[in-house]
């Protein structure tokens, strides 16, 4: 009996994804504009329904931190007065002091990495490029936190 021995052609998925951002290959692989993908419709429908399970997700994600953030608190102040802990109020001004004028210095100078700049550039020309969608996309998120 002859056995027929199958051969099978590997595909990398992680060698040929490096060099494409996923938001390419579902919008427009040419120009980075969904707009000549996609018709209006579709692109408001499509940035819609991404952008509502954003924000919702975000709304759900933000009411869990506000919990944990408050009950984390009301625990420490709680710890605090039963005399569990004891707070260094001194030097936790220090360190917020410290903080304060590290922000001003770095607010000040303005000055952006070129690797950051370069990124919000491409981020700005992408939301250019797909006004429809983004537009699309704004609605819906907050359509989604208000949900």
């Amino acid at each position: 009996a002859g056995v027929k021995e199958d051969s099978f052609n590997v595909l990398d998925l992680a060698e040929y994804t490096k060099n494409q951002p996923w938001w390419r290959k579902v919008f427009a692989p040419s120009s980075g504009s969904s707009a000549e993908k996609y018709n209006v419709a579709t692109q408001l429908v499509i940035g819609g329904v991404t952008g509502w399970c954003t924000g919702f997700i975000f709304q759900k994600v933000g009411k869990l931190a506000a919990t944990a953030v408050g009950g984390g608190f009301f625990l420490l102040q709680i710890a605090n007065h039963t005399g569990y802990i004891k707070v260094d109020w001194k030097l936790v001004e220090r360190d917020m002091n410290k903080a304060k004028q590290q922000l001003k210095f770095h607010s000040s100078g303005n000055k952006m990495s070129p690797k950051v700049k370069s990124r919000v550039d491409e981020v700005i020309i992408f939301l250019k490029k797909n006004v429809i969608l983004t537009g699309g996309f704004a609605g819906g998120f907050l359509l989604g936190m208000a949900s």
